[in-house]
């Protein structure tokens, strides 16, 4: 439980981890960072914080570029190095969040995967347990510092090592479908999967290793649209909202809408 100063009635969850994609920092449909997106992110994520609930975020970088746009059908540069600028990326999208998040009054701390002491602080575990424990929102950047990992799998890696309640996957589309919906409007919208009923199924909202790491640990995963207002609240909260993705005490149904 936190130590710091919190106000308001306390979250459905003590810890969580809330992966939220490059996109989240831009206008939608479009690249690099939109302030009025980046504001509207840090008033919701303010907003689940007040509720006592202690947050990590993991933002991607996908709005400023992403890894694969530069090694297809090229070989100028080599596939780490695209994978190292993508990380990058997400610091500049965590600069962001941060001073958002700081002009709202949170107390913040960045921290980076890969070193850089005069923007971030070293991804450090005890230190970031214990800005948690004060009631610091943290922003963890820079992915795993390794190529060939995606931002999912670092989220969920973050997860299990901070022993959070559940991880959470912030995203453009309601939740988990059959298919994709903005091509095919017939796609079903899941309410619950199981691990194994995801990765069965080839659905790609989540990377594989990342649903795979949550399965062999039974970690839960909640993938919700932050970009209806209100959602990251409600899904710290532990309302319905999006798709579950957990344990096979159920199978998997359709939302209901």
């Amino acid at each position: 439980m936190s130590d710091g100063a919190t106000t308001g009635e306390r979250s459905g969850f003590r810890r969580v981890i809330l992966k939220i994609s490059g996109e989240g920092f831009a206008s939608e449909g479009r690249q690099g960072i939109t302030m009025a997106s980046v504001v509207d992110l840090a008033e919701q994520i303010a907003g689940a914080a007040r509720s006592g609930v202690q947050i990590v975020v993991v933002p991607g970088g996908g709005n400023i570029l992403r890894g694969a746009q530069f090694t297809a059908g090229s070989t100028a540069i080599q596939p780490a190095t695209a994978h190292y600028m993508g990380m990058l990326a997400t610091v500049i999208n965590g600069l962001a969040l941060q001073d958002a998040l700081e002009s709202l009054g949170m107390e913040t701390r960045l921290a980076s995967a890969i070193r850089m002491e005069n923007v971030a602080e070293p991804y450090i575990r005890r230190r970031i347990d214990r800005h948690l424990q004060k009631g610091r929102i943290v922003i963890v950047a820079g992915g795993t510092g390794r190529p060939f990992v995606t931002t999912d799998t670092a989220a969920a890696q973050a997860a299990l090592e901070f022993h959070a309640d559940v991880f959470l996957k912030a995203t453009k589309v309601d939740g988990v479908f059959s298919d994709d919906p903005v091509r095919n409007p017939h796609a079903v919208l899941f309410g619950h999967l199981t691990y194994d009923e995801y990765l069965a199924q080839n659905l790609r909202v989540l990377d594989k290793e990342a649903v795979t790491k949550c399965g062999e640990h039974q970690m839960p995963i909640l993938v919700f649209n932050f970009r209806k207002r209100g959602n990251i609240e409600r899904a710290v909260r532990g309302e319905p909202v999006g798709t579950r993705i957990g344990s096979p005490r159920q199978g998997a149904t359709p939302a209901v809408s």
